[in-house]
């Protein structure tokens, strides 16, 4: 493991250990690079921001901020007078490199997202990673997460989670992360835009089963903060009947053995019925594969396996999907 430079880091050991430390350009040589913060930022209520990040960001050289406009709240809120540099998903290789060569002549500089935490499904891996390569000294400055907030507040167990941030829209790579969230026992937590959340909880139960638990937060820290706990079919209904709106993080609970599961011939009756119901359906004008997503939803019982048709004499079961 690659050790900071001993003076800075003493610094800051120093100050964390009696209060916010701040950064200490005025006290090092002229020569000596800066220091690159990475500063968690309020993901709705502005209050939420900690003394240490309002003493950073109130003292670094400059702040580079994902939305220089929704940054700007916060600096009027906080009374911060710091300039900022635009430096988004979006911004070309000039700005990382301009970001650079300021920590190099000696400039501290904190970098921020729109709302949480740097490099959480946001911009700045490129710079962070590029001024660790170089030697330099990257400092985090934690605080807001809604990975965390979703998670104590989901009701779902999870002394082990994982973050899959956004799915893949669509195609292999989507149906192959579905698949692992599904075989996972750990939590998992999930970000998605409010148009897609839908889309992406009928997916989740159909490839983890209906019957899987789960929570919807919604607008966390924000005046209208909501949090919708159930399975997850029962919260496929309910966005169904009553869409989101705003920021939406999922949690879904890690995949769990029964200690009793269901035998053999119970099981084999359950999925007969089932793939009944999606023959029904068939019948009825409906294309097999969504036919067996809705089956899934509402028994709970395997997607792939409700596709497959029953077999017949002679004939083996279609087990494509």
């Amino acid at each position: 493991m690659a050790e900071q430079p001993a003076g800075r880091a003493g610094r800051a050991g120093r100050a964390a250990s009696s209060g916010p430390a701040a950064p200490a350009s005025a006290d090092r040589p002229a020569s000596a690079p800066g220091t690159l913060y990475v500063v968690a930022t309020p993901i709705g209520n502005l209050g939420d921001i900690t003394l240490r990040a309002l003493e950073v960001l109130g003292s670094v050289a400059v702040v580079a901020a994902e939305d220089t406009r929704l940054t700007r709240r916060l600096w009027a809120r906080h009374g911060i007078e710091t300039p900022l540099i635009s430096y988004h998903a979006h911004s070309d290789s000039a700005r990382t490199r301009e970001l650079l060569a300021r920590l190099a002549a000696g400039d501290d500089v904190a970098l921020v997202t729109d709302a949480g935490t740097p490099l959480v499904s946001d911009p700045g891996e490129d710079l962070v990673a590029r001024w660790a390569g170089d030697g330099g000294v990257v400092v985090p400055i934690p605080g807001p997460s809604a990975v965390l907030a979703a998670l104590v507040a989901s009701g779902i167990s999870a002394p082990r989670w994982s973050f899959e941030g956004f799915l893949p829209r669509k195609g292999r790579e989507r149906r192959e992360r579905l698949a692992r969230i599904a075989a996972d026992e750990r939590a998992t937590v999930l970000f998605e835009a409010p148009g897609r959340t839908a889309g992406t909880l009928r997916d989740l139960a159909a490839a983890c089963g209906g019957d899987r638990r789960a929570a919807l937060c919604r607008e966390l820290t924000k005046r209208h903060e909501e949090i919708r706990r159930g399975s997850l079919g029962e919260l496929c209904t309910a966005v169904d009947e009553r869409p989101v709106r705003g920021e939406v993080t999922l949690v879904v609970a890690g995949k769990t053995t029964p200690p009793d599961e269901e035998a053999p011939a119970e099981r084999a009756d359950s999925l007969a019925a089932g793939r009944r119901r999606v023959t029904d359906l068939v019948a009825g004008g409906m294309r097999r594969s969504e036919a067996a997503r809705e089956v899934a939803v509402e028994t709970g019982l395997p997607r792939r396996e409700l596709f497959a048709m029953e077999d017949e004499p002679g004939r083996a079961s279609d087990t494509a999907c």
